[in-house]
């Protein structure tokens, strides 16, 4: 397990996350949520740079076409042409607050985290929303939600605070309630933040760590088992693609960064490619 990150896409996204794998384009789609951009990549189409006309923080596909995700403004759904619609707002009494990172669990339901934009107040949530479009807040008492990500069997749920250098553990029912809240893994200085994260066909667990210039691996009981460096210091996400989905993709951010660690970095806010030595598990769209 080793081997040179490789940038696939130079777009000096501020604040570049939620890789997400869509196989039957074979492509990677991605958002840039502080520069109003969404990204798609192929490997033989190249890159399309596409303007967003309000911010997205996650797009996840659907199986009725189109993607649906999370904004400044709520739930979003998102049409072929990247139009953008507000689905619901949850979170009407916190106008502070924006959403952060998604995913889609084994069943087909959204996950997705709220978080103060100022990063100070614990005022961030995370939610589930079914198939039928409708949304339970599921806990509460976040800075910065990041994740989240599924065991193989879909029966534990991942999900960090990042700002806590957190990340905690759920058991999942079938019918998507939630066991209580549990330390999964607990970082501290010297270690970067755990941002976004996702579970290998080992059922192993892959997270980028923003100011740790690397990805990490753990086994299901918390063992750290590898770490890949990247040329940045600030990757934000992991997803697996390709077709063997043997690739190992990671956003990045420029965010706040000096001249001089830009001058250092001058591929922050890229995309790049690790080829781990594991695959990963085919993501399944939004149900609804």
């Amino acid at each position: 397990m080793s081997g040179a990150a490789e940038c696939l896409a130079d777009v000096g996204a501020r604040l570049g996350e939620g890789p997400v794998w869509v196989a039957a384009e074979q492509a990677l789609y991605w958002v840039d949520i502080l520069g109003s951009r969404a990204f798609r990549w192929h490997a033989h189409e190249g890159l399309r740079d596409i303007a967003v006309e309000r911010p997205a923080c996650s797009l996840l596909p659907r199986a009725s076409g189109g993607f649906i995700g999370g904004g400044y403004d709520g739930f979003i759904a998102v049409d072929a042409d990247f139009a953008v619609a507000v689905l619901a707002d949850p979170e009407p009494d916190h106008p502070g607050n924006r959403f952060n990172d998604g995913k889609i669990d084994r069943a087909g339901r959204l996950w997705a985290g709220t978080m103060d934009r100022a990063e100070r107040a614990a005022s961030g949530s995370l939610y589930r929303m079914d198939r039928d479009l409708s949304w339970r807040r599921i806990d509460s008492g976040y800075r910065v939600t990041n994740g989240p990500a599924f065991s193989r069997n879909g029966r534990v749920m991942y999900h960090t605070d990042s700002a806590r250098q957190t990340v905690y553990a759920f058991d999942l029912a079938e019918d998507g309630s939630v066991g209580e809240r549990r330390v999964h893994l607990q970082f501290g200085e010297g270690d970067g933040y755990p941002d976004g994260m996702t579970v290998d066909a080992e059922d192993c667990l892959w997270i980028a760590f923003w100011d740790g210039w690397c990805v990490r691996r753990f086994s299901p009981a918390g063992e750290r088992l590898a770490q890949l460096a990247v040329p940045v210091q600030r990757p934000t996400s992991v997803a697996f693609g390709g077709a063997g989905l043997d690739e190992l993709f990671v956003t990045s951010a420029a965010r706040d960064l000096t001249p001089e660690e830009l001058e250092a970095q001058p591929q922050a806010g890229g995309l790049f490619r690790l080829r781990p030595g594991v695959t990963g598990i085919a993501e399944l769209p939004f149900a609804g």
